[in-house]
């Protein structure tokens, strides 16, 4: 597969995706996205700079980090599908209300012109509270697919939802077949 893959903020996650990442690297074709936070901060999971570096290095290119960027995957038709992960709760309400504001939304934008797959690998604090109302819009929307999903700590953050991620490339290649993977709820 031509993956386009999109990192968002939700930084925790960084490490365990980077795992995905690397062994998608193996099999797959990756081009890198970043959202504009995830490409800028430094956090106590990682450096920005550390992050691009390895992302670039195992997917061989450089990484999309900007609209301008961005936009022409679509019509170069530079992927079969694009996964995004983690996908913040800020990202799925863009998605929602039509909202094009940096490389990872305007990427889908772009990518979704041809009627391929946005494969979503959530991971949100309020994903059963604000966010939620996001989540059932884009799971009843064409071409938007889900990487299952459920609660990651119920009793210390009970509003919180977070993708399994080790499931992310089953969920691209079932997207591929127009298919939601499931259960798509764990």
């Amino acid at each position: 597969m031509k993956l386009g893959f999109a990192v968002c903020g939700s930084f925790c996650n960084h490490p365990n995706i980077l795992k995905i990442y690397e062994q998608l690297a193996e099999r797959h074709e990756l081009i890198p996205i970043l959202s504009e936070n995830a490409a800028r901060y430094d956090t106590r999971f990682g450096t920005a700079e550390d992050l691009i570096e390895r992302l670039e290095s195992l997917a061989g290119r450089r990484a999309v980090r900007t609209i301008v960027e961005a936009e022409p995957l679509g019509p170069s038709n530079a992927m079969d599908a694009l996964v995004i992960a983690p996908c913040t709760g800020n990202t799925l309400a863009k998605f929602c209300n039509g909202i094009t504001d940096g490389p990872v939304t305007m990427a889908a934008k772009s990518h979704l012109r041809n009627g391929k797959p946005v494969v979503l690998a959530i991971a949100t604090n309020d994903g059963l509270s604000a966010s939620a109302p996001n989540i059932a819009a884009l799971l009843n929307r064409k071409n938007y697919y889900f990487v299952p999903f459920g609660q990651d700590n119920a009793s210390a953050k009970p509003t919180s939802l977070i993708a399994d991620f080790e499931q992310i490339e089953a969920a691209a290649e079932a997207a591929l077949e127009g298919r939601q993977i499931q259960p798509v709820l764990l």
